[in-house]
């Protein structure tokens, strides 16, 4: 089956305009206003991607890409469609589909480890400032140095603790750390916590070779992260993202130009990734788009307007659909004199005047031809998906949890011994050290032993421990020390 299907996008009863397997990695666009059938489009490219054996990872942001688990009905319309295209045997089918959700609770949870995230992009889902940013990346130097483990966001808040309380004695070797800077990035970790960071950050991590995962009729599986909650965090949304394709791009192997993708990834509500980033990580996303071609991963973005997208990616995005675009105020007719430049212009159609004229399922496509040069930009009507439009009930996605290849291996967090722990332990070892001494201490009024004035790392790291105990606060961290000694114990 894998081997006789195409990536067949629509036609217009003359030609059909499909996608060449090859050029598939070479990223692409589908772009359009609300409403205008951008989420059908991803689901038929996604339903011809796994068919073609290519495993597919997207993000389902408002609820209704879960349908592509489930066979589609017959329609009458559906039908008028099929022959207007001229699709030859085509019959409605579920495609193999893994459900992933960042909370665990519709779909196996993903998580990362704070080390893995690293703090390029943590520093852009804190939304810090360069100073803040320069402290974080102090403190990801100190737990290299000091051999400490970073897995989850108590490692973190305690690493940063410890290193504000010992500021003075970090300040000759690593420079000045801000006690205002500290505190920013503790309350910006809150903050994180509360929209469900608290559950990303840990272990097991990821594999990511369970996202390249086939079918057993030999059909790519479907990697749908649930994102109709994700989406309200859009830094969390973004940045995860992100982080997930970077490490796609250091862990896969180079495999140069394969006959097809090793792995297509959709990039939905794309906007959300380049609004307020710094040079840094735009530089650093336009090296990832550039580069990870060549791991055999295509991207395509998914957005409203070509203009969400900056021209440095833009241009590496040799695939595109673009739908209706509305052209009300002047950064519309803006958005749809860029969307019509885009494309290599046929001479028997208004490209800008027809994008404002699309109707609902109609796109404008242009796809990379042979040697990989861009065909002249055809309007099409996109073919109708196999599988469901729609959501799934509650009791469809329990099933298919039930029955998926990675059922168990997430589902239940690890604690391992880490920064956290380490520290602790660290600090409870000074407290016995200073009662010790504090029992073996001189009679009062004889002059103590020099050389006892300054303190240990360990023993300011136990006081400020001691110190926080009678506030709200320190009375929630006290519990986070107990917590972490004995559960799972």
């Amino acid at each position: 089956m894998t081997q006789q299907a195409t990536l067949l996008i629509g036609g217009n009863g003359q030609r059909q305009l499909s996608l060449t397997p090859r050029f598939a990695n070479r990223h692409g666009l589908v772009a359009g206003a609300t409403g205008t059938g951008k989420t059908v489009t991803l689901q038929v490219l996604a339903e011809n991607f796994s068919r073609l054996g290519v495993p597919v990872f997207m993000a389902d942001v408002k609820g209704d890409l879960a349908g592509i688990s489930q066979p589609g009905t017959p329609h009458p319309k559906v039908d008028e469609r099929i022959a207007h295209i001229g699709v030859e045997g085509f019959a409605f089918a579920a495609s193999p589909v893994v459900f992933w959700d960042l909370r665990g609770e519709q779909g196996h949870p993903i998580r990362a480890t704070v080390s893995d995230m690293g703090p390029l992009l943590l520093a852009r889902l804190l939304d810090l400032n360069d100073t803040q940013e320069g402290v974080l990346n102090l403190a990801f130097q100190v737990a290299d140095d000091e051999g400490l483990l970073l897995l989850d966001m108590a490692d973190l808040r305690t690493l940063l603790g410890h290193i504000g309380d010992n500021a003075a004695t970090f300040k000759t070797r690593y420079g000045n750390v801000s006690a205002a800077s500290i505190g920013a990035i503790q309350r910006s970790l809150l903050v994180l916590e509360r929209e469900g960071g608290d559950q990303f950050f840990g272990e097991p991590m990821l594999d990511f070779w369970d996202l390249l995962r086939s079918a057993p009729d030999g059909r790519g599986m479907v990697n749908i992260l649930a994102a109709d909650k994700l989406i309200h965090s859009p830094r969390l949304y973004a940045t995860f993202l992100l982080w997930l394709l970077s490490e796609l791009f250091e862990n896969l192997p180079e495999v140069g130009d394969p006959d097809k993708p090793r792995l297509v990834f959709f990039f939905d509500e794309a906007h959300l990734l380049f609004n307020d980033a710094p040079k840094a990580l735009l530089a650093k996303i336009e090296q990832v788009v550039r580069l990870i071609r060549s791991k055999g991963v295509g991207v395509y973005f998914i957005t409203q307007s070509p203009l969400d997208v900056p021209e440095s990616v833009l241009g590496q995005l040799g695939n595109r659909v673009q739908h209706a675009l509305r052209a009300f105020t002047p950064r519309d007719q803006k958005a749809v004199r860029a969307a019509a430049t885009t494309f290599r212009q046929n001479p028997a159609l208004d490209t800008e005047t027809a994008i404002t004229q699309l109707g609902v399922g109609e796109a404008l496509v242009s796809v990379l031809e042979d040697k990989g040069h861009p065909g002249m930009v055809e309007r099409v009507l996109v073919c109708p998906p196999r599988s469901r439009i729609g959501p799934i009930s509650a009791e469809e996605r329990a099933l298919i949890l039930r029955q998926s290849p990675l059922a168990g291996r997430y589902d239940r967090p690890l604690d391992r011994d880490s920064a956290h722990e380490e520290l602790t332990r660290r600090a409870a070892q000074a407290l016995e050290q200073q009662a010790a001494r504090a029992e073996n201490a001189p009679a009062r009024g004889r002059a103590a032993p020099r050389g006892r004035g300054r303190q240990s790392m360990g023993e300011a790291f136990a006081k400020s421990v001691t110190r926080t105990v009678g506030s709200a606060i320190g009375r929630q961290i006290v519990r986070g020390i107990l917590g972490s000694l004995f559960k799972g114990r």
